[in-house]
């Protein structure tokens, strides 16, 4: 029996990994292309499409896991960010730990006329929160009222969003990027 039970276990956990890692796969894929088919994850996965039905029922069902992924790996950035001193080059560090999160997230900017993405979206806004923006506009001494920092960042993060993609994102792409960003703020003051 315990041998059985055993077994049982390890044949669990070996699918839960192998969820895991089509999750993981996919994750990255939607984030680089803005888009996933199954025959293109199968592929990247190295495992047939009918691997994929074992574990999902369908792309739809997969895309909530993609999106509940993306809602933990926002609240890991969310936590690293609100602990963060510096933007040089600490903030700069943790962005580029979470390259593909950021690309993740621009993804679901881009398609958020998509009805679920819009929602994803959202709610990844709130879990991010703004810990970035007062580092930044505690950095740089902006002294600006918080609806005033508010709309600047939101401008800011449409723009950043919209700049980066997987071939730029760099420690000198966000040097520079916030470089840019204190200079076109300081001229608020």
């Amino acid at each position: 029996m315990q041998m059985l039970l055993t077994e049982m276990f390890k044949t669990t956990r070996i699918m839960i990994k192998s969820k895991e890692f089509w999750i993981a796969k996919g994750y990255k894929i939607y984030a680089l292309n803005g888009s996933i088919k199954i025959e293109q994850l199968a592929k990247a996965v190295g495992i047939s499409k009918s691997s994929f039905y074992h574990h999902f029922a369908d792309i739809e069902c997969f895309f909530e896991d993609l999106i509940n992924h993306h809602y933990s790996n926002c609240t890991a950035l969310a936590k690293k960010e609100k602990e963060c001193k510096l933007i040089f080059p600490e903030l700069i560090n943790i962005l580029l730990d979470h390259k593909v999160d950021l690309l993740f997230h621009r993804q679901l900017r881009i398609n958020r006329n998509v009805k679920v993405i819009e929602t994803a979206l959202l709610k990844s806004n709130l879990i991010l929160g703004n810990y970035a923006v007062m580092l930044w506009a505690k950095e740089i001494n902006l002294k600006l009222t918080t609806n005033q920092l508010n709309g600047l960042f939101e401008i800011a993060t449409d723009d950043f969003y919209m700049r980066i993609n997987k071939d730029n994102l760099d420690y000198q792409f966000l040097l520079n990027y916030f470089k840019n960003l204190s200079q076109i703020s300081k001229r608020f003051v």
